[in-house]
């Protein structure tokens, strides 16, 4: 009876073991299928086979499981939309959470994020999230990445990041966050300085201030990557620095710092790139002799005692960039420091060097030097030079010697790499053709590199390294791409490395949701380093191509009534068919005056517009978000018709533009014309939102640009005075707007009508190109679209004709001032105003081969900009107000009231890789 009894209580425990498994198993489930419901109820865009009772069981797209809880969201580049983010709080078992791509997520981080202890990797990069980090963030323990970079956090860095003790990177930058660095101290136990594990610190691009404190470098620091660049720090480096070994990147460049550079950067001897340009630094260049690793080194701009050309330069064998403009260099240029083996570029500009140039015979290939605006008065010339020299503003090119054809002003070469030599393969609507001859739809966005230690852009060995590595990631992890194109590897404003990344499906034309979402992560996670190029982040191009919910099939039910009904059908045959017949015949009458006629936006079908990005929205939907269009929503008019203000979705502050009878176009044209403009996706172009097409209306839907024109702010009337800088920077804007409408669009489209009411400011004063009423296809000959004279306003031609005239054969900057604007002030005293109106007077040439293209426009302005060095340091982080004649004021905005919304940083020492013009 014994052994019987104690079988019976096993039998029963293992009962009862069972039951507890089945409970937790559907508590668990249920949880899980709760959160995720509440996120399909409130986020757009979702995988389609996010349906059924178990999303473990039922393999939903992005999520996946352990032993039936919820361990990983995987849903990068999926085009979400959302205000919500809470709810994903309720999956505690997370481990890994990327949403990185979505920028139609736009949600505050919750402090319930707090809930989810068991997560080691968030990666939230490229969405649009907005508000204060919360403290909570602090209490997640086993967190190890955290990469928030790209979006719209405000307020200051959270202290209790300091908690988490193992987090090894940290990437914060390219946000609004402000305030100072937190540290840890008797009254508050966490802070930065408390990671002895993290690796990476990346602040770049926000607006944080103060003096980097002297605590947050220590000795058991693990740190390889101090990124502070493009912020308001002032005081000094501290001399802590020094003491973190391991250090392998240094930048500090665009702050407010000053004093002399801490002797003790020579301590480390792992460094390979140091960025301190920009700042005010003062006192001797440090001695960083024994720095045999260092690769880079960027100390332009700054307040340097008067020197010579320091000896240690000549011993650094690993030097790619030596990049020493304005820095009081002064004597002879020393012929050994261009002996270097690995020595790509040397720009050593606006200094006051002397007495002979001589280069040597011993130099690297493919060398760059820039001696601009020094005192060089000879150059000792050898023969076939395969190097480029740029001498302007010496005095060596004041007469005709040899030099001469090194005087010339050098152009950047953002030439493309080479992509594919397939010939003459015709490729179908918006596909592409690959490196492998074949035709699909890549998976495209950008590569932000910003610690490379090379300056050759045209080094394809580069490059063949990057690609080499991300093919043998892909394919390591069974993604099915098929091939890359590297290409338009340029500098940005901030001094990154800036790449465009095209991948290619293997297999088939398209990519599915799953290898876009995990192709994001490995590129955003970077669980691999990539030689010469350092770390990243990935900004995508919305994919053209994830499949959206298929329809329901009912073959089964379909059959079975087909089989009893066929004797049915039968009879009815001959009469439906005429019926169909008649129509049809109707129905093509219809589709050719209205070809939406048919179509049914709450349905997926054939008929609809291929639109990428933007919405359909009903006339109930416009009325009510205007008021009924009221007159107070009446932002602007023209001949097209009105323009609304008004809010839809989630609060998105919106433009209407209602078309007014007489300016209507045909349904075809109006179909095509939308079509045409929802690929339209870049910075400094206005993004169509959406349109609304019923009830005999007309209406497109932009995104809504808050500060008006460029007109209303020059002429005072939006209240904003712009100085010369930041002009120069509205011109870049709109010339890389308009160079991607001709270059880069698909089809490329000409504006016809740019002027400074179709310049748009938003909030930080960037430009945006708009009104595309009179755009065309650039190929559309056939309807005689394309024309070489040159297009404008009577007015407009008026004004280039006074400022030629005013221009005389004189290179006086003064003989400007009677044609510019009197709040400049002189001409004289605006740096690269000259090259400026040269460029201008060239884009308005009668002959179309004597004019520009918008991208040779574009590396001309970036050029004029280099040159004419960074802001005044007075101005470069205030605001000040001034009175008009008629008392109204306006505000003044430079470089620095801009950079202070975290965005524009016009000016830097750039490395570009130069060609001969």
């Amino acid at each position: 009876m014994c052994i019987y009894s104690r079988l019976r209580y096993i039998f029963i425990d293992i009962q009862r073991y069972n039951t507890l498994k089945m409970y937790i198993y559907h508590h668990f489930t249920s949880v899980a299928v709760a959160a995720l419901n509440a996120i399909k109820a409130s986020w757009k865009n979702l995988p389609p086979n996010w349906k059924g009772a178990d999303p473990c069981g039922n393999n939903w797209d992005g999520i996946n499981c352990t032993n039936t809880r919820v361990t990983s969201i995987m849903l990068a580049g999926q085009l979400l939309e959302g205000s919500t983010f809470s709810d994903i709080s309720s999956l505690t078992a997370l481990v890994e959470l990327d949403l990185s791509n979505n920028i139609g997520l736009k949600a505050i981080l919750p402090p319930s994020i707090q809930n989810l202890k068991n997560l080691t990797t968030l990666i939230l990069i490229g969405c649009s999230f907005f508000g204060p980090i919360p403290d909570s963030i602090g209490s997640l323990p086993r967190l190890v990445y955290l990469s928030l970079n790209s979006n719209s956090f405000t307020g200051p860095i959270p202290a209790s990041i300091g908690k988490l003790s193992n987090l090894s990177w940290l990437d914060l930058g390219m946000n609004k966050l402000n305030g100072t660095i937190p540290i840890s101290s008797d009254t508050a136990p966490a802070g930065l300085d408390k990671l002895p594990v993290a690796r990476h610190f990346h602040l770049s691009n926000n607006q944080l201030f103060g003096e980097i404190p002297e605590k947050l470098f220590r000795p058991d620091m693990t740190l390889i990557h101090a990124i502070f660049d493009n912020n308001k720090f002032n005081g000094t480096i501290p001399s802590s620095i020094g003491t973190v070994q391991s250090l392998e990147v240094i930048r500090f460049d665009w702050n407010s710092l000053e004093g002399p550079l801490p002797p003790s950067i020579s301590n480390l001897t792992n460094l390979q790139e140091l960025y301190v340009s920009n700042n005010n630094f003062s006192g001797n260049i440090p001695d960083l002799t024994g720095l045999d690793l260092l690769f880079y080194v960027d100390m332009s701009n700054n307040s340097f005692n008067a020197s010579q050309v320091p000896g240690w330069f000549s011993s650094l064998q690993s030097l790619t960039t030596l990049m020493m403009e304005n820095t009081k260099l002064q004597g002879p240029i020393p012929v050994d420091m261009f002996r270097l083996p690995q020595l790509e570029t040397v720009k050593l500009s606006n200094n006051k060097l002397n007495g002979s140039l001589d280069i040597g015979n011993s130099y690297s290939s493919n060398l760059t030097v820039d001696l601009q605006n020094n005192s060089v008065t000879e150059f000792q010339q050898q023969a076939n030079y395969t190097l480029d020299i740029t001498l302007a503003d010496n005095p060596i090119c004041n007469g005709n010697g040899a030099a001469k054809p090194f005087c010339s002003v050098v152009k950047v070469d953002n030439s493309p790499l080479p992509s594919n030599r397939c010939g003459a393969v015709t490729c179908g609507r918006d596909e592409v053709l690959s490196p492998n001859c074949q035709c699909s739809h890549p998976y495209t966005g950008i590569l932000h590199f910003f610690s490379f230690s090379f300056s050759d852009l045209q080094n394809f060995t580069y490059y063949n390294i990057l690609h080499g590595t991300l093919m043998t990631q892909f394919r390591s992890r069974g993604i099915p791409v098929d091939s890359l194109n590297l290409t338009s590897p340029t500098i940005n404003m901030y001094s990154y490395l800036e790449i465009t990344l095209q991948m290619f499906p293997s297999g088939k034309n398209v990519f599915d949701r799953t290898s876009v979402s995990t192709i994001g992560f490995v590129l955003n996670r970077q669980p691999f380093p990539v030689d010469y190029f350092g770390p990243f982040f990935f900004i995508d191009e919305q994919y053209c191509c994830l499949p959206g919910p298929k329809k329901s099939s009912n073959v089964g039910i379909i059959v079975g009534v087909a089989i009893g009904c066929s004797f049915l059908v039968l009879l009815i045959f001959l009469a439906g068919m005429y019926a169909l017949r008649q129509k049809r015949r109707a129905k093509e009458a219809i589709d050719k005056s209205n070809p939406f006629a048919s179509w049914d936006p709450e349905k997926e079908s054939g008929a609809v517009p291929q639109l990428q990005g933007a919405k359909w929205f009903s006339f109930e939907d416009l009325r009510k978000c205007t008021d009924n269009f009221s007159e107070s929503n009446c932002v602007g008019s023209g001949g097209y018709g009105k323009v609304y203000k008004g809010s839809v979705g989630s609060e998105q502050v919106v433009a209407i533009k209602r078309a007014q009878q007489g300016s209507m176009q045909g349904a075809a044209e109006f179909k095509t014309e939308i079509e045409l403009m929802s690929r339209i996706h870049h910075k400094n172009v206005v993004g169509l939102v959406g349109f609304c097409y019923e009830q005999g209306e007309q209406m497109l839907v932009y995104e809504f640009i808050s500060n008006g024109t460029l007109r209303d702010c020059i002429t005072g009337k939006s209240g904003f005075r712009l100085d010369w800088s930041k002009r120069l920077r509205i011109a870049l804007d709109s010339a890389r707007g308009l160079s991607y409408l001709h270059e880069l669009a698909n089809p490329p489209i000409i504006h016809r009508d740019v002027k400074s009411t179709n310049i748009l400011l938003d909030d930080n004063l960037n430009a945006k190109v708009a009104d595309f009423g009179l755009s065309k296809l650039l190929g559309d000959t056939g309807k005689g679209y394309v024309t070489t004279q040159v297009k404008g306003t009577l007015s407009g031609k008026h004004i280039v004709r006074l400022v030629h005239e005013a221009m005389g054969d004189s290179k006086d900057p003064e003989s400007l001032d009677e044609v510019i604007d009197p709040t400049l002030g002189s001409a004289s005293k605006l740096s690269g105003i000259w090259r400026f109106v040269e460029l201008a007077m060239s884009c308005v040439r009668e002959a179309a081969g004597e004019r520009p293209s918008m991208g040779e426009v574009v590396r001309e302005i970036e050029n004029i900009m280099e040159k004419a060095g960074p802001p005044n340091k007075q101005m470069h982080h205030h605001t000040f107000v001034e009175t008009a004649d008629d008392e109204s004021p306006l505000r003044s905005y430079g470089a620095a009231e801009t950079e202070s919304e975290g965005f524009d940083v016009s000016y830097g020492s750039f490395p570009f890789h130069v060609r001969r013009q």
